[in-house]
């Protein structure tokens, strides 16, 4: 799943929009472990990759000198790409033999891994499923709590589970460009509590207009290109 967004102003990374697609084009994989005797809840697998997101991006591996570093500006003065796969039993051991960062919620594991180049993808995560990606709620949610960050859907797209995930990364990631580094500290300090929701039809409009950050999707995988697809509605920025 791909998504694209240009960077908010007080961003570190700010490339030109032209160069951002003249330069190389690399993707941030996340990879999802679903068993098939007990798959992750929908809501909670799209928090916790909204979670690793933040993870990755705040890892001390990912600034300055880094081992990840390169990779993670590289990435981020191109088009902010992101893939969701799927993985299970040995095929989830193998991934989390390879460098990256395991982020669990309550029923969900994800991975995420340092970006790659599009046509660099280790062999152990270029042979995972992409599509299809699926997943349900077995029990109701709960209202999201106001005091908290919340990433609204948009309730009248369809996507996939996988599709989700990766749209709801993008406007976690959006969200922390947008906050000072105050807002920053205490986010990431908390462990980056957060809820994702579909927003109510009636509600939508309004989240839009309020100039919060909002992912707009390339159209590459699913959905129309320019769809809004995620608000990002975190106290800070309110």
């Amino acid at each position: 799943m791909s998504d694209n967004r240009t960077p908010a102003a007080d961003s570190p990374f700010r490339p030109d929009p032209g160069a951002r697609d003249e330069a190389p084009q690399f993707v941030l994989p996340l990879v999802v472990r679903i068993e098939r005797a007990a798959p992750p809840a929908r809501t909670d697998a799209l928090e916790t990759a909204a979670r690793a997101v933040l993870v990755m991006l705040t890892d001390e591996r990912s600034a300055g000198e880094g081992e990840w570093a390169r990779a993670m500006r590289d990435w981020q003065d191109a088009r902010i790409r992101k893939v969701v796969r799927r993985a299970r039993g040995a095929e989830w051991r193998r991934a989390e033999a390879l460098p990256g960062i395991t982020v669990t919620g309550k029923s969900a594991e994800v991975r995420v891994f340092p970006p790659v180049p599009l046509d660099g993808w280790p062999k152990d995560l270029a042979r995972l499923q992409v599509s299809g990606t699926d997943l349900d709620d077995p029990d109701p949610l709960p209202p999201a709590d106001p005091a908290a960050p919340v990433l609204w859907l948009n309730p009248t797209l369809g996507m996939s589970a996988g599709k989700a995930m990766a749209q709801a990364g993008h406007a976690a990631q959006l969200a922390w460009w947008e906050l000072t580094d105050e807002a920053r500290a205490a986010w990431q300090a908390t462990g980056f509590p957060l809820a994702v929701r579909t927003a109510d039809p009636s509600h939508w409009p309004a989240l839009t207009a309020g100039g919060l950050p909002t992912v707009r999707d390339a159209g590459f995988t699913e959905i129309a290109p320019g769809s809004c697809t995620v608000v990002a509605d975190h106290p800070a920025l309110r």
